[in-house]
Protein backbone atom coordinates (compact mmCIF):
# COMPACT_ATOMS: atom_id res chain seq x y z
CA UNK A 1 0.00 0.00 0.00
CA UNK A 2 1.15 3.54 -0.57
CA UNK A 3 2.87 5.05 2.41
CA UNK A 4 0.92 7.48 4.51
CA UNK A 5 2.78 10.77 4.26
CA UNK A 6 0.55 12.62 6.69
CA UNK A 7 1.73 13.94 10.00
CA UNK A 8 3.59 11.51 12.19
CA UNK A 9 2.18 10.70 15.58
CA UNK A 10 4.45 9.93 18.50
CA UNK A 11 4.78 10.47 22.20
CA UNK A 12 7.02 13.48 21.67
CA UNK A 13 4.16 15.15 19.87
CA UNK A 14 2.38 15.48 23.21
CA UNK A 15 5.15 17.57 24.75
CA UNK A 16 4.49 21.29 25.08
CA UNK A 17 0.76 20.62 24.99
CA UNK A 18 -1.53 22.94 26.90
CA UNK A 19 -2.40 22.18 30.49
CA UNK A 20 -5.74 23.31 31.84
CA UNK A 21 -6.62 24.55 28.37
CA UNK A 22 -3.69 26.98 28.06
CA UNK A 23 -1.81 27.26 24.75
CA UNK A 24 1.52 25.43 24.48
CA UNK A 25 4.44 27.37 25.94
CA UNK A 26 7.34 27.95 23.59
CA UNK A 27 5.81 25.76 20.92
CA UNK A 28 7.41 26.24 17.54
CA UNK A 29 5.74 24.23 14.80
CA UNK A 30 7.95 22.23 12.52
CA UNK A 31 7.73 22.31 8.75
CA UNK A 32 4.17 22.67 7.51
CA UNK A 33 3.87 19.20 6.09
CA UNK A 34 0.66 17.73 4.68
CA UNK A 35 -2.22 19.14 6.48
CA UNK A 36 -5.56 20.53 6.58
CA UNK A 37 -7.59 22.06 9.44
CA UNK A 38 -7.58 25.53 8.05
CA UNK A 39 -10.38 27.90 7.23
CA UNK A 40 -10.30 30.22 4.25
CA UNK A 41 -9.59 33.28 6.39
CA UNK A 42 -6.95 31.57 8.53
CA UNK A 43 -9.02 31.82 11.71
CA UNK A 44 -9.09 29.20 14.45
CA UNK A 45 -11.63 26.43 14.14
CA UNK A 46 -13.55 24.10 16.43
CA UNK A 47 -13.00 20.36 16.03
CA UNK A 48 -15.44 18.06 17.80
CA UNK A 49 -16.18 14.40 18.38
CA UNK A 50 -13.99 11.80 20.09
CA UNK A 51 -12.06 10.52 17.06
CA UNK A 52 -11.53 13.91 15.42
CA UNK A 53 -10.37 15.54 18.66
CA UNK A 54 -8.08 12.67 19.68
CA UNK A 55 -6.46 12.71 16.23
CA UNK A 56 -5.87 16.46 16.51
CA UNK A 57 -4.38 16.06 20.00
CA UNK A 58 -2.02 13.41 18.65
CA UNK A 59 -0.83 15.63 15.81
CA UNK A 60 2.32 17.49 16.94
CA UNK A 61 1.76 20.10 14.23
CA UNK A 62 -1.66 21.08 15.52
CA UNK A 63 -1.41 24.14 17.77
CA UNK A 64 -4.09 23.93 20.42
CA UNK A 65 -5.96 26.83 21.97
CA UNK A 66 -8.72 25.40 24.17
CA UNK A 67 -9.98 21.91 24.99
CA UNK A 68 -13.49 21.50 26.39
CA UNK A 69 -14.87 18.25 27.78
CA UNK A 70 -17.71 16.97 29.89
CA UNK A 71 -16.71 14.95 32.95
CA UNK A 72 -17.49 11.66 31.22
CA UNK A 73 -15.61 12.58 28.05
CA UNK A 74 -12.59 13.82 30.01
CA UNK A 75 -12.31 10.43 31.68
CA UNK A 76 -11.98 8.81 28.25
CA UNK A 77 -9.13 11.02 27.02
CA UNK A 78 -5.91 9.10 26.32
CA UNK A 79 -2.97 9.25 28.68
CA UNK A 80 -0.85 12.33 28.07
CA UNK A 81 -3.69 14.42 26.70
CA UNK A 82 -3.86 18.04 27.90
CA UNK A 83 -6.12 18.77 30.85
CA UNK A 84 -9.44 20.06 29.51
CA UNK A 85 -11.80 22.66 30.86
CA UNK A 86 -14.69 20.70 32.37
CA UNK A 87 -18.00 22.00 31.05
CA UNK A 88 -21.50 20.75 30.37
CA UNK A 89 -22.70 19.39 27.06
CA UNK A 90 -24.87 22.48 26.67
CA UNK A 91 -21.81 24.69 27.09
CA UNK A 92 -20.18 22.90 24.18
CA UNK A 93 -23.37 23.17 22.13
CA UNK A 94 -23.13 26.96 22.28
CA UNK A 95 -19.69 26.92 20.64
CA UNK A 96 -20.58 24.70 17.70
CA UNK A 97 -22.94 24.72 14.71
CA UNK A 98 -26.49 23.63 15.59
CA UNK A 99 -26.94 19.87 15.71
CA UNK A 100 -23.23 19.06 16.07
CA UNK A 101 -22.70 15.61 17.61
CA UNK A 102 -19.70 16.37 19.80
CA UNK A 103 -19.75 13.41 22.23
CA UNK A 104 -18.70 15.73 25.03
CA UNK A 105 -15.44 16.90 23.40
CA UNK A 106 -14.54 20.05 21.48
CA UNK A 107 -11.16 21.50 20.62
CA UNK A 108 -10.36 25.01 19.45
CA UNK A 109 -7.20 24.90 17.36
CA UNK A 110 -5.25 26.99 14.93
CA UNK A 111 -5.32 26.11 11.24
CA UNK A 112 -2.51 24.22 9.58
CA UNK A 113 -1.20 25.26 6.23
CA UNK A 114 -1.68 23.16 3.11
CA UNK A 115 1.40 22.07 1.19
CA UNK A 116 2.38 22.77 -2.38
CA UNK A 117 1.62 20.10 -4.96
CA UNK A 118 5.32 20.11 -5.78
CA UNK A 119 6.06 19.03 -2.21
CA UNK A 120 3.77 16.01 -2.47
CA UNK A 121 5.50 15.00 -5.69
CA UNK A 122 8.97 15.58 -4.25
CA UNK A 123 8.14 13.67 -1.06
CA UNK A 124 7.15 10.61 -3.06
CA UNK A 125 3.45 10.52 -2.18
CA UNK A 126 2.45 7.98 -4.81
CA UNK A 127 -1.32 7.88 -4.26
CA UNK A 128 -3.21 11.16 -4.63
CA UNK A 129 -6.84 12.27 -4.83
CA UNK A 130 -7.81 15.26 -6.98
CA UNK A 131 -11.21 16.87 -6.41
CA UNK A 132 -12.82 19.02 -9.08
CA UNK A 133 -15.19 21.41 -7.30
CA UNK A 134 -16.55 18.89 -4.80
CA UNK A 135 -18.42 21.28 -2.54
CA UNK A 136 -20.26 19.35 0.18
CA UNK A 137 -18.25 19.29 3.45
CA UNK A 138 -19.70 15.95 4.54
CA UNK A 139 -18.61 14.37 1.26
CA UNK A 140 -15.19 15.98 1.56
CA UNK A 141 -14.76 14.58 5.06
CA UNK A 142 -15.87 11.11 3.95
CA UNK A 143 -13.38 11.23 1.06
CA UNK A 144 -10.61 12.12 3.51
CA UNK A 145 -11.60 9.13 5.64
CA UNK A 146 -11.53 6.71 2.70
CA UNK A 147 -8.25 8.16 1.46
CA UNK A 148 -6.64 7.46 4.82
CA UNK A 149 -8.13 3.96 4.95
CA UNK A 150 -6.75 2.96 1.56
CA UNK A 151 -3.33 4.56 1.62
CA UNK A 152 -3.86 7.75 -0.37
CA UNK A 153 -1.46 10.24 1.16
CA UNK A 154 -2.56 13.50 -0.42
CA UNK A 155 -5.71 15.32 -1.46
CA UNK A 156 -5.62 18.13 -4.04
CA UNK A 157 -8.30 20.85 -4.01
CA UNK A 158 -8.83 24.06 -5.89
CA UNK A 159 -8.09 27.31 -4.09
CA UNK A 160 -11.58 28.46 -5.07
CA UNK A 161 -14.82 26.53 -5.58
CA UNK A 162 -13.87 24.03 -2.88
CA UNK A 163 -14.92 24.12 0.78
CA UNK A 164 -12.50 25.07 3.55
CA UNK A 165 -11.47 22.45 6.07
CA UNK A 166 -13.98 23.12 8.83
CA UNK A 167 -15.11 21.28 11.92
CA UNK A 168 -17.83 19.60 9.85
CA UNK A 169 -15.18 18.22 7.49
CA UNK A 170 -13.06 17.12 10.46
CA UNK A 171 -15.97 15.30 12.11
CA UNK A 172 -16.91 13.51 8.88
CA UNK A 173 -13.26 12.59 8.31
CA UNK A 174 -13.02 10.93 11.76
CA UNK A 175 -9.48 12.21 12.25
CA UNK A 176 -8.19 11.72 8.70
CA UNK A 177 -7.56 15.43 8.14
CA UNK A 178 -4.58 15.00 10.47
CA UNK A 179 -2.92 12.30 8.35
CA UNK A 180 -3.83 12.97 4.71
CA UNK A 181 -2.00 15.87 3.11
CA UNK A 182 -3.89 18.80 1.63
CA UNK A 183 -2.67 20.75 -1.36
CA UNK A 184 -4.49 23.70 -2.94
CA UNK A 185 -4.01 24.61 -6.60
CA UNK A 186 -5.39 27.40 -8.76
CA UNK A 187 -6.03 25.27 -11.85
CA UNK A 188 -7.00 21.60 -11.63
CA UNK A 189 -6.27 20.89 -15.31
CA UNK A 190 -2.77 22.33 -15.00
CA UNK A 191 -2.22 20.31 -11.81
CA UNK A 192 -3.13 17.13 -13.69
CA UNK A 193 -0.64 18.02 -16.43
CA UNK A 194 1.99 18.54 -13.76
CA UNK A 195 1.19 15.17 -12.19
CA UNK A 196 1.35 13.48 -15.57
CA UNK A 197 4.76 14.99 -16.22
CA UNK A 198 5.87 13.63 -12.83
CA UNK A 199 4.86 10.10 -13.80
CA UNK A 200 1.42 9.83 -12.20
CA UNK A 201 -1.32 7.96 -14.04
CA UNK A 202 -4.28 10.33 -13.75
CA UNK A 203 -7.67 8.59 -13.85
CA UNK A 204 -10.90 10.55 -13.93
CA UNK A 205 -14.07 8.83 -12.72
CA UNK A 206 -16.81 9.32 -15.30
CA UNK A 207 -19.79 7.31 -16.48
CA UNK A 208 -18.55 7.52 -20.06
CA UNK A 209 -15.22 5.92 -19.22
CA UNK A 210 -14.35 2.94 -21.41
CA UNK A 211 -12.47 0.92 -18.79
CA UNK A 212 -13.86 0.01 -15.42
CA UNK A 213 -11.94 1.32 -12.43
CA UNK A 214 -10.46 -2.07 -11.50
CA UNK A 215 -8.83 -2.33 -14.93
CA UNK A 216 -7.70 1.29 -14.99
CA UNK A 217 -5.79 1.20 -11.69
CA UNK A 218 -4.20 -2.20 -12.23
CA UNK A 219 -0.43 -2.01 -12.28
CA UNK A 220 -0.28 1.75 -11.76
CA UNK A 221 2.82 2.91 -9.95
CA UNK A 222 2.08 6.51 -9.11
CA UNK A 223 -1.63 7.21 -9.27
CA UNK A 224 -4.00 10.17 -9.03
CA UNK A 225 -7.76 9.55 -8.97
CA UNK A 226 -9.86 12.51 -10.05
CA UNK A 227 -13.44 13.03 -8.88
CA UNK A 228 -15.92 15.66 -10.03
CA UNK A 229 -18.64 17.60 -8.28
CA UNK A 230 -21.91 16.03 -7.21
CA UNK A 231 -24.30 16.20 -10.16
CA UNK A 232 -22.24 17.64 -13.03
CA UNK A 233 -19.22 15.42 -12.49
CA UNK A 234 -15.88 16.32 -14.06
CA UNK A 235 -15.74 19.54 -16.02
CA UNK A 236 -14.85 18.96 -19.71
CA UNK A 237 -11.44 20.58 -19.42
CA UNK A 238 -10.56 18.50 -16.38
CA UNK A 239 -11.77 15.29 -18.02
CA UNK A 240 -9.64 16.07 -21.07
CA UNK A 241 -6.59 16.63 -18.86
CA UNK A 242 -6.88 13.11 -17.36
CA UNK A 243 -4.78 10.38 -18.93
CA UNK A 244 -7.78 8.04 -18.80
CA UNK A 245 -11.45 8.06 -17.86
CA UNK A 246 -12.82 5.08 -15.95
CA UNK A 247 -16.25 4.07 -14.73
CA UNK A 248 -17.64 2.12 -11.79
CA UNK A 249 -20.06 -0.54 -13.08
CA UNK A 250 -23.41 -0.21 -11.32
CA UNK A 251 -26.94 -1.49 -11.80
CA UNK A 252 -29.05 0.18 -14.48
CA UNK A 253 -31.60 0.82 -11.75
CA UNK A 254 -29.41 3.63 -10.39
CA UNK A 255 -27.95 6.44 -12.47
CA UNK A 256 -24.95 7.30 -10.31
CA UNK A 257 -23.24 7.07 -6.93
CA UNK A 258 -22.61 9.72 -4.33
CA UNK A 259 -19.10 11.10 -4.90
CA UNK A 260 -17.80 9.90 -1.53
CA UNK A 261 -19.10 6.38 -2.19
CA UNK A 262 -17.53 6.38 -5.64
CA UNK A 263 -14.26 7.56 -4.11
CA UNK A 264 -14.23 4.72 -1.57
CA UNK A 265 -14.75 2.11 -4.29
CA UNK A 266 -12.03 3.58 -6.50
CA UNK A 267 -9.55 3.82 -3.62
CA UNK A 268 -10.27 0.23 -2.62
CA UNK A 269 -9.67 -1.02 -6.14
CA UNK A 270 -6.36 0.80 -6.21
CA UNK A 271 -5.28 -0.59 -2.85
CA UNK A 272 -6.76 -4.06 -2.57
CA UNK A 273 -3.69 -5.87 -3.92
CA UNK A 274 -1.36 -3.85 -1.73
CA UNK A 275 -2.54 -4.66 1.77
CA UNK A 276 -0.03 -6.49 3.99
CA UNK A 277 -0.44 -10.22 3.64
CA UNK A 278 -2.09 -10.08 0.21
Amino acid sequence: MARNHGRRRNAQGRQNRPQDGAPPQGHRPGPRHPNKGHTTDGSALWIWGIHAVEAALANPERKLIELLATENAAARLPAGAPTPHIVTAKDIDTRLPPGSVHQGLALLAEPLDPVALEDLIHDGVDRLVVLDQVSDPHNLGAIYRSAAAFGFGGLVLQTRNAPPITGIVAKSAVGAIETVAEARVVNISRALEQLGEAGYHTIGLAGEGEADIAQAVKGAGKLAIVLGAEGPGLRPGVAKACAELARIPISAAMESLNVSNAAAIAFYEAARNSFPGD
